[in-house]
């Protein structure tokens, strides 16, 4: 069997000061998986001031990626993603340093992309029995949930999990624009880019350590609600700015109506504030259709350009491939 042959699985995990859990996690992690030929280790050092780099070398990790300074969990999965492709991975797993999934589910998760039934595939966790987890924490991870099924016309019921398998295709046409987490953003894509994607049932580990998205619930709800309108606003323009011109629309539509019925009945003096209230109204709410517009078209062109990207990878594989035969 030739190396072009092989099936390769490689298990991604993004860190930042993960020296104390890394040992825990790396340990959890299978170096065999059925239907799979080369199972690799690959561990994203985001800028840490610890030996996290170190402790995954001794600990047999076979790629680390050290990134030059902290840029975040969504930069840190992208960047495990594009040097997962670049050592021929063809299957990618992405789980948490903090050793929070249960690496036992991996083989389960790895099989519907072999099977080729799908592109990703979501751990899903049983959030509403996990004990650590806060009631806001609850409450905000079924509304995050909930927004990206609207925008993303899947069916994830966990959509914050960060466990993921992805095949290589899938990896190649994934792009994370935000900083705060890829978790969200990269299944609204999967699901607007018509990729074939499913859930596994997962359990979770006692946790090593507090969770570093949520160093305060103030700042995680900010945080949360930020994220989910940058959602909309990036994945559904249209919608979301026509929405909010409806909004000024119709009460500007109704102050006109009740203005042209009282000039009408000869009463039109004395309102003259409903004339101007209704005129500012209306103008928002057209402006905003308009606006509306205008996202859409920036919209299509993002479309465009991801699919150019796309392209560009195929090309430079194919490139590899050539010069490896070579």
């Amino acid at each position: 069997m030739t190396a072009r042959d092989m099936t390769k699985l490689i298990i991604q995990i993004p860190c930042y000061n993960e020296e104390q859990t890394l040992p825990t996690t790396l340990a959890a992690l299978p170096r065999k998986v059925p239907g799979v030929d080369v199972v690799e280790w690959l561990v994203v050092d985001d800028g840490s001031a610890d030996r996290t780099a170190e402790v995954a070398k001794s600990g047999g990790v076979d790629h680390v990626v050290r990134l030059p300074s902290h840029r975040g969990l969504a930069k840190a999965f992208m960047a495990g993603l594009d040097a997962c492709l670049k050592a021929g991975a063809d299957v990618i797993v992405n789980t948490d340093a903090d050793n929070q999934y249960d690496a036992g589910a991996i083989p389960q998760m790895v099989e519907p992309v072999l099977a080729g039934r799908a592109e990703m595939v979501v751990g899903v966790r049983s959030v509403s029995e996990i004990a650590h987890f806060s009631g806001i924490k609850k409450f905000l991870h079924r509304l995050g949930s909930g927004v990206v099924r609207l925008a993303s016309n899947t069916r994830i019921p966990d959509a914050p999990s960060g466990f993921r398998a992805l095949s290589r295709e899938a990896a190649m046409r994934i792009n994370v624009f935000t900083e705060y987490t890829y978790t969200l953003e990269t299944i609204i894509q999967a699901g607007q880019k018509g990729m074939a994607i499913c859930s596994v049932p997962v359990s979770v580990n006692k946790p090593l350590r507090p969770s570093r998205l949520i160093s305060s619930v103030p700042g995680y709800v900010l945080r949360s609600i930020m994220t989910i309108l940058r959602i909309f606003v990036t994945y559904r323009p249209l919608r979301f700015f026509a929405f909010l011109a409806i909004l000024f629309l119709v009460p500007g539509l109704l102050l006109g109506l009740r203005f042209l019925r009282f000039y009408l009945a000869g009463h039109g003096t004395g309102h003259v504030q409903s004339v101007i209230l209704c005129g500012l109204l209306l103008g928002a709410g057209f402006f905003l259709l308009v606006m509306a517009l205008v996202v859409d078209l920036i919209a299509v062109n993002r479309v465009f350009m991801e699919r150019i990207d796309w392209r560009l990878k195929k090309i430079e594989e194919q490139l590899d491939k050539e010069r490896g035969n070579g």
